[in-house]
């Protein structure tokens, strides 16, 4: 554990701002001192790096690799003091230097490296494998202009570049001398050498991937490991004075150009052809250089690749990284010279795969033709392996050409990732059991009966250092003043706060902590949205990507029949609401673009209509991130885990509010069950269709939206209302939203769910005027949040799937 004393750390401090900045301290701006504040926490991170490093090697402990195309860090800054143990040593130092500390931590960019679940549970499990002493490492691309910003203007979403490094990033060490070379494109000469084929690429596209190391802090323990980021370049930024006077030089710049765009934005918009290649791009770009890097490290130590599986393991998060499967039979094949068997038993013993979605747009596929082109010998690689897998299909299911159809690599004239990762790894996991189930079952099911043992269930976790340490100090600062410390390390020891909550003068304090946090969230709302809160009312909030399974509509939905029924009776008996929305629509989604639109203007309605006397109020918080999280949350009073059930594959929102004391108002979807089954009936609200209500009518039929619809004289009003001018002069501004809901049937069930939705949540106005009851739910949910730490997650992925132990544990 890193130790320092205040007057040493203030010391450290001015030292590092006169060599950074050559100035006096009172002149220094706050990103100067922000940067000299990020610097010095690096520097004392940096011994700890390299001793940790060292230890992996020396011991030859299993190291775990984690590609993911999303990394959502957030800001580093609050976490590495954190960990390190030296916030308030730190505070105090700065304090006396007229500096404030938590200003300082505002002032850094959240790193723009993912857009939702996906990416924050990466920076979750990389955050508790360093705690738990794991040697797990992360890689993904430096994204230059992350997603995008979001601004609402005029009630719509506008897409900006995120400029998260216009200022530098304190926390990244760039390594030039790591760098490595990827090939796009060209073609593949064939040849036998010494009685074996022989296959060189040749004619290609070189890119250059340069490497840039940021620093994961372990909790206390004296670990830090590793998260590599690959940025694209141009093999050679030199002018080619010659190609220039040939009159090649717009060919140098459009080779300059499309290499660099390659880690320009995450998730280029892929609804058009240009964008579907640079996606593969990407794809292809980060698998190759990290396992380039991977294996010249091994060997660099060594190590016998025949032992490669036994030394380290490459996990892939979702399909986006499956290409690291043919990409390390490349190396093991054409580079290191070794059999496509062993080159296979090695691979296959070596990747695991974790599935996040059954959603049949994130399940991706790759046009041969385009595939066949960027790849050429990737391309043969997967064609090799489909005909083998092909063949013991045939053998298996003879005359069964559907079935085998269906299963193969290649097919209708696509590469098919999922796939491609079940085939090419030895572990296949879900992210909740109900997930699990239905991979298992419904989706896979055909992959399941070939490969019973590949499938496993990891339920998904949050790191509750970050998700309320941080970000709910006075909460943290009850539960260490009730049950004391010991549920930091081990998270599980929070049930122990159950024995409070039916303590009265404990319940009273968690009501007046949660009114803080929310008076502190409506000065924030106030700042931005120039919108006035009650904190007195139930803060309401569904904060997430925006996607029609998400069923942003269906709570929309909810609040315009609520503003009708106040308009109605203005004296109407309800809890003030305050609904409160943000999230990012991907940019081609047109859909979920106009959906936000909706609910802008609803609450542009709402908001200004004096005749409800302020009882409801809509707020739309843009640019939703990490941090923008980290303020909304522990304010939360009721969170809209409302997806259609079958559609969330688990969920980590859900997690993050109910270890801050909301209560959830849920579909069993996703790891909902297992906050149900944890917190009991009585402390969850449960509303809509069953698991196999929504998969019968998905398999036989029978739901139409217009009866549904008809039949329920509130739901003819508000969707009349989308379409009729009554929330835009334009009539045809929500068309696209009315169709999605009846034209074209509702496919999510959103107004099927309608009636029992409104039903939970008119439970919910009833328990929240019983303040002792509501803090007693609320009690309940912190108390059983533990198991949904990361760190049991990661725990069970060590020993379940990468066999990596434990050395270091008490460290």
């Amino acid at each position: 554990m890193f130790n320092i004393d205040k007057d040493a750390f203030k010391k450290d401090y001015l030292k590092k701002f006169l060599e950074l900045h050559g100035k006096e301290l009172e002149k220094g701006t706050q990103q100067n001192k922000y940067e000299t504040l990020g610097s010095l926490v690096r520097d004392y991170v940096a011994k700890a790096w390299i001793d940790t490093n060292k230890r992996y090697n020396q011991t030859g402990e299993k190291q775990v690799y984690y590609f993911s195309m999303e990394f959502l860090l957030g800001r580093l800054l609050g976490d590495a003091l954190l960990n390190l143990g030296i916030r308030d040593v730190c505070k105090e130092a700065l304090d006396e230097l007229n500096i404030d500390l938590r200003e300082l931590e505002e002032f850094e960019h959240d790193q723009g490296l993912g857009n939702g679940g996906l990416g924050r549970l990466a920076a979750c499990f990389l955050d508790s494998m360093a705690s738990l002493n794991i040697p797990g490492h992360g890689c993904g691309i430096r994204y230059k202009y992350g997603f995008f910003e979001q601004k609402i203007m005029n009630g719509a979403q506008v897409e900006a570049p995120d400029y998260w490094l216009k200022e530098g990033n304190v926390w990244e060490m760039k390594k030039p001398d790591k760098s490595e070379i990827v090939k796009f494109g060209g073609d593949v000469r064939v040849e036998a050498v010494n009685g074996r084929l022989s296959f060189t690429h040749i004619n290609y596209e070189p890119v250059l991937a340069i490497p840039y190391d940021t620093p994961v802090v372990g909790y206390k323990n004296d670990v830090v490991n590793t998260l590599r980021l690959w940025s694209a370049e141009p093999v050679s930024n030199e002018f080619d004075f010659s190609s220039f006077s040939r009159g090649d030089f717009l060919k140098a710049i459009e080779y300059k150009n499309s290499v660099e765009a390659i880690s320009h934005v995450l998730y280029p918009d892929d609804t058009f052809y240009e964008g579907k290649i640079l996606r593969l791009k990407q794809q292809y770009f980060f698998v190759s250089a990290g396992i380039q890097s991977i294996l010249r490290y091994f060997k660099d130590n060594g190590h016998n690749l025949m032992n490669l599986d036994d030394m380290l393991a490459i996990h892939i998060n979702d399909t986006h990284p499956t290409l690291a499967i043919p990409e390390l039979m490349r190396l093991l094949m054409d580079e290191e010279g070794m059999s496509w068997e062993d080159a296979w038993r090695i691979t296959t013993n070596t990747v695991s795969y974790t599935n996040h979605t059954i959603l049949a747009e994130a399940l991706e596929k790759w046009p041969v033709d385009m595939f066949k082109k960027l790849l050429p010998r990737i391309y043969m690689i997967v064609e090799e392996i489909n005909k083998r897998f092909c063949q013991d299909l045939w053998n298996k299911y003879i005359g069964q050409w559907d079935k085998i159809s269906k299963m193969s690599i290649i097919g209708d004239g696509y590469v098919r990732m999922a796939n491609l990762a079940i085939v090419g790894s030895h572990s296949v996991n879900g992210v909740a059991k109900l997930h699990t189930e239905i991979l298992k079952k419904q989706e896979m099911k055909e992959f399941y009966y070939l490969y019973p043992r590949k499938f496993n269930n990891k339920t998904n976790g949050i790191t509750h250092r970050r998700w309320l340490i941080k970000s709910n100090p006075e909460l943290t600062s009850l539960l260490k003043d009730t049950i004391g410390e010991g549920w930091i390390k081990h998270p599980t020891d929070l049930e122990n706060f159950a024995r409070f909550s039916k303590d009265k003068l404990v319940l009273g304090k968690l009501a007046e902590i949660k009114n803080n946090n929310k008076k502190s969230l409506a000065k924030i709302i106030y700042d931005s949205n120039g919108i006035k809160v009650d904190p007195n009312s139930i803060f309401d909030v569904q904060v997430k990507r925006i996607h029609a399974y998400k069923r942003q509509t269906l709570n929309c939905l909810r609040i315009m029949d609520l503003y009708n029924r106040l308009i109605d009776n203005p004296d109407l008996d309800i809890v003030p609401r305050t609904f409160i929305f943000a999230g990012k629509a991907a940019p081609g989604y047109y859909l979920a673009k106009k959906t936000i639109e909706l609910i802008n203007a609803v609450g542009e309605k709402i908001n200004n209509d004096k005749r409800i006397k302020d009882k409801i109020k809509v707020v739309y918080m843009e640019n939703y991130r990490v941090s923008q999280a980290e303020d909304i949350i522990p304010a939360t009073d009721v969170s809209e885990q409302i997806s259609t059930t079958t559609k969330e594959a688990s969920g980590t929102s859900n997690m993050k509010f109910m270890m801050n004391g909301a209560i959830t108002v849920a579909t069993l979807d996703g790891a909902n069950v297992e906050i149900r089954d944890e917190v009991g009936d009585d402390n969850i609200i449960i509303f809509g269709l069953t698991e196999r209500e929504v998969l019968n009518y998905y398999s036989k039929g029978g739901y139409s939206a217009w009866e549904t619809c008809n039949s329920d004289s509130r739901l003819r009003r508000v969707t009349q209302d989308i379409i009729n001018g009554y929330y835009s002069p334009d009539k045809d501004r929500f068309k696209t939203v009315f169709e999605h809901l009846l034209t074209y049937n509702d496919e999510f069930f959103v107004l099927k769910d309608f009636d029992s939705y409104v039903r939970a949540q008119d439970r919910v106005d009833n328990i929240y005027r019983d303040i002792d009851k509501w803090q007693s739910m609320a009690a309940i949910n912190i108390a059983h949040s533990g198991v949904f730490s990361s760190d049991r997650t990661i725990q069970e992925y060590a020993t379940g799937i990468w066999g990596s132990g434990y050395l270091y544990k008490n460290l």
